[in-house]
């Protein structure tokens, strides 16, 4: 099926979907680190693939990932219309998560993926961040 809207008006919608800030997954783990008075961490700490939170003094970083972003099958939420493209786009996002840890990883940080469905039942393993 044919997108409704133009490249460009594509663009513009997509351009204003945020990658920070997300109240499912950062805020709600910021929530959870207060919460259980975890200290330590930093937010926009420069490394490649942008930790969510990073715990400079410990090398380890934290990513939260969106079940359906990043492929996690804890839902049915697979979309049928342009089946093809979403499938794509999450394969990428799946490989750049890899090549992301295995980066940080060789570098000496542990690093720590949660998923967004874990963060919301805050289901967590913080135990390495204690």
């Amino acid at each position: 099926m044919a997108d409704t809207f133009s490249k460009a008006e594509r663009r513009g919608i997509m351009q204003k979907v945020k990658s920070k800030g997300n109240k499912s997954t950062e805020e709600k783990l910021l929530a959870i680190l207060k919460k259980n008075n975890i200290k330590g961490w930093r937010r926009n700490y420069r490394l490649k693939g942008k930790p969510d939170f990073v715990f400079p003094h410990k090398k380890i970083v934290l990513f939260t990932d969106g079940c359906f972003w990043h492929g996690h099958h804890c839902r049915n939420i697979i979309p049928k219309q342009n089946a093809t493209y979403w499938d794509k786009k999450r394969q990428r996002n799946i490989e750049r998560d890899r090549e992301v840890t295995e980066h940080l990883q060789k570098k000496g940080w542990v690093v720590l993926r949660f998923w967004e469905c874990e963060i919301k039942k805050d289901n967590l393993d913080l135990t390495a961040l204690l």
